[in-house]
């Protein structure tokens, strides 16, 4: 496709004599056009053609029973009223004995507050900590949002790059360059999305080194956390000494309980950070729907089979996928330590990722996302997510062989 899938923002474009504020120009990167091969897709499938999607990571499960059963007997209850913006006290309680259980971290209730998922508590952090001027460190590749979401604060997000022949493990002499005396933060996310790499402890100490040298904040991204493989574990940065007054933990029940759509997220904050996060929330939306912070009272408070099956049968579908795209020629991956994507490696077809999607799309009827649309240390990788069932994947890797076999005319 060599069309644009989207007509493209044009920057304070002009109705009379108004204009846009520059909001819109520092949100419309290229990150924002991440999913423009799925809208493409959607249309595809509109008119009736055959189309496996694997670009977004929204889990193909269940929420399981006894959360959705909650949230009905809350509405039934009338739990439909102003919630206060913080969250309510049930769930700010459960969510701290929930971390303290599942990472050893201390927390207070009063430390935690609710937000409509991750993304929402990435934005209301940095409205916090960062300003115009101000610069702050995202691993490059990054989740498609994390560049115009640093932006939207006013400040500038300054890519450290995690690289492919290093397993895309974070390089603590690559991150210590970055810093600046404008740096005022640093935000990563591991289990990485898009590429499924996971911290070590080395590298976290040589984090904790850098933020304390630097006086940065540390946002921690987590919401992969308990998607983990090989036997696994990914351990929190704030565990580590000197950071738990500077760490300010994002998490979700989005990808652990299959809960994409609820909208149910938190932030942990050091300090009387959770003040200031509370006086933003006051100025966002007056908190999450009560009914459905009843529900994650239930999810938090208890272990959930339908959770750990969910979680084995992606490890399930990583392995059988993985064996099968190194199966195919000029393709190669390596299996993730954690999340739910796969990086496949392109590189050896000599077409960039986002020509090589686009065509996929057209001609297989499978959605992949481009690296690039993640930052130019993914260019040259595609991103598969694992969140269909095994027969989707498999017929997509079909489709995939097949659409490479075509390219035998380009270099290997």
């Amino acid at each position: 496709m060599n069309q644009p899938l989207r007509r493209p923002i044009r920057l304070r474009e002009a109705t009379n004599s108004l204009v846009y504020s520059s909001l819109v120009e520092r949100v419309a990167d290229e990150g924002s056009r991440a999913w423009d091969v799925h809208l493409r897709g959607r249309e595809l499938e509109a008119e009736g053609q055959d189309v496996i999607f694997l670009g977004v990571g929204d889990p193909d499960f269940d929420t399981p029973a006894e959360i959705t059963q909650a949230a009905i007997d809350a509405l039934h209850a009338g739990r439909t009223h102003y919630p206060g913006s913080a969250g309510i006290p049930e769930l700010r309680a459960a969510i701290a004995r929930y971390r303290i259980e599942r990472t050893g971290q201390p927390v207070e209730a009063e430390q935690v507050i609710v937000c409509p998922g991750a993304q929402n508590g990435l934005y209301v952090t940095l409205a916090c900590l960062v300003e115009a001027g101000d610069e702050v460190i995202v691993l490059n590749p990054a989740y498609a949002t994390y560049q115009a979401t640093v932006r939207s604060s006013g400040a500038e997000p300054v890519g450290v790059p995690l690289r492919a022949e290093n397993g895309f493990h974070l390089d603590p002499a690559d991150l210590a360059a970055a810093a600046t005396p404008r740096t005022r933060a640093i935000l990563i996310n591991f289990p990485h999305n898009p590429t499924g790499a996971m911290v070590e402890a080395k590298e976290l100490a040589a984090l904790a080194e850098i933020c304390q040298a630097n006086d940065l904040w540390l946002i921690s991204d987590e919401v992969y956390a308990e998607v983990t493989y090989d036997s696994r574990t990914q351990r929190s940065p704030a565990l580590l000494p000197g950071l738990a007054d500077r760490t300010v933990v994002v998490d979700s029940l989005s990808k652990s309980h299959a809960m994409t759509g609820w909208r149910i997220g938190w932030i942990i904050a050091p300090g009387g950070m959770a003040d200031h996060l509370n006086n933003v929330m006051q100025c966002m939306l007056y908190g999450c729907a009560m009914f459905i912070q009843d529900a994650a009272v239930t999810a938090v408070s208890q272990q959930f089979q339908e959770a750990s099956a969910m979680r084995a049968e992606f490890g399930i579908r990583r392995n059988a996928i993985s064996a099968r795209i190194n199966a195919i020629p000029r393709l190669a991956c390596v299996p993730p330590e954690g999340g739910m994507f796969l990086m496949i490696d392109i590189r050896e077809t000599g077409i960039d990722s986002l020509a090589f999607a686009n065509r996929l799309v057209e001609e297989e009827k499978v959605v992949l996302l481009a690296g690039s649309s993640f930052g130019a240390s993914a260019e040259g990788f595609l991103r598969l997510s694992l969140t269909s069932p095994r027969a989707k994947l498999e017929e997509a890797c079909e489709r995939l062989a097949r659409f490479t076999a075509r390219l035998s005319d380009l270099p290997r």
